[in-house]
């Protein structure tokens, strides 16, 4: 797969967070139909090329969906997607103004997955449909389009509405040669703009790389988070264990004059904190996956927790009991029998 994109000049979060997105990309656009031709003509080796232009338009069929995206594109684009098409065919390079709709998308305007033959319009253009796409379990994709939520059609059919192309999808026949092709999409559209600055010409590895950054940077903040966390919740242990040893200085008097040794009260306290953490640990978890839970009911990504999670979670709260347990613990070892007797709460 070969992916044009127009160049940016962004470096920072947002700039990645455009890679992810394709918002700059929408705005400002510098590719063409034209191009989409030229690229097709410039070497024997690629299969298909397809555009992809997303506008955002009230659509009315038996309901109203405001700011519905609406896909531009050409027939090529369910081989490079490999589209699955739950009924129905998919759009052609015909004069129809025909569309395909996603599955979600169709129950909010037509109160139905199987709407086709249904009629709908948005801006003066009146489309039919003539498939539905299968439910599409993760959306998050490289073309910054959640196709449950939209509908597709010709580009062709709304030239007049003039929609910027902000990605062409390449797929090659020999992926041995791809870049050899990446190469001269390259050349070919630099000739046309008279510059190779304007676009950039990516395949592989480099389409997953504004991903991974964005990706990146929220693994390092929650990771910040988790360790300022941590650090918090250490100092709340040692000073709820701090008062249980003030608190208990009579009963630490009385098990030593019992027997009780200094190592006897120093592993009885840090089990105590280790056991307090440990309880937080679980009920972390609990609320964390509820809220997760809740979050999947408006976003595409589905709560999961692997066990690995669970042992590390579980792993590190055993070291903050044990780090932030072992000074109140020493303190309360070092209690002396005579003086702890004499204390009163």
């Amino acid at each position: 797969l070969i992916l044009v994109r127009p160049a940016h000049s962004k470096n920072d979060l947002s700039g990645i967070i455009d890679e992810l997105t394709n918002t700059n990309h929408f705005n400002n656009s510098n590719l063409s139909i034209e191009d989409v031709e030229k690229i097709r003509e410039s070497d024997d080796n690629i299969a298909y090329v397809s555009p992809i232009a997303v506008l955002h338009e009230t659509i009315t069929g038996d309901h109203v969906v405001d700011s519905a995206a609406i896909l531009a594109t050409n027939p090529d684009l369910k081989s490079i997607l490999k589209l699955d098409l739950k009924s129905g065919n998919f759009i052609q390079d015909n004069n129809l103004k025909s569309a395909v709709i996603g599955h979600s998308l169709a129950l909010q305007l037509f109160g139905s997955s199987e709407p086709i033959g249904k009629t709908f319009s948005f801006a003066g253009h009146k489309f039919i449909i003539i498939g539905t796409l299968q439910k599409i379990e993760n959306p998050v994709n490289f073309n910054g389009v959640d196709f449950d939520q939209t509908v597709i059609v010709d580009f062709d059919q709304i030239k007049s509405l003039n929609p910027q192309i902000q990605q062409i999808n390449i797929t090659v026949k020999d992926n041995q040669n791809i870049q050899d092709t990446a190469n001269k999409i390259n050349k070919t559209l630099a000739d046309l703009k008279g510059s190779s600055g304007s676009f950039t010409v990516n395949h592989g590895n480099n389409i997953s790389h504004p991903i991974s950054n964005f990706y990146r940077i929220i693994s390092l903040m929650l990771a910040i988070i988790a360790g300022i966390s941590l650090f918090i919740g250490g100092i709340s242990i040692m000073n709820l264990m701090l008062v249980s040893v003030t608190e208990r200085t009579h009963e630490i008097g009385i098990r030593k004059a019992i027997g009780a040794t200094n190592t006897h009260i120093f592993l009885q306290f840090l089990f105590e904190s280790i056991i307090l953490v440990f309880i937080g640990c679980i009920g972390g978890f609990i609320l964390g996956y509820l809220i997760a839970i809740f979050s999947s009911t408006f976003t595409p990504f589905k709560p999961f927790i692997s066990l690995e999670i669970c042992l590390v979670a579980i792993y590190f709260a055993i070291i903050t009991g044990i780090v932030f347990g072992l000074f109140p613990a020493f303190k309360a070892s070092r209690q002396k029998p005579i003086d702890s007797l004499k204390f009163s709460s």
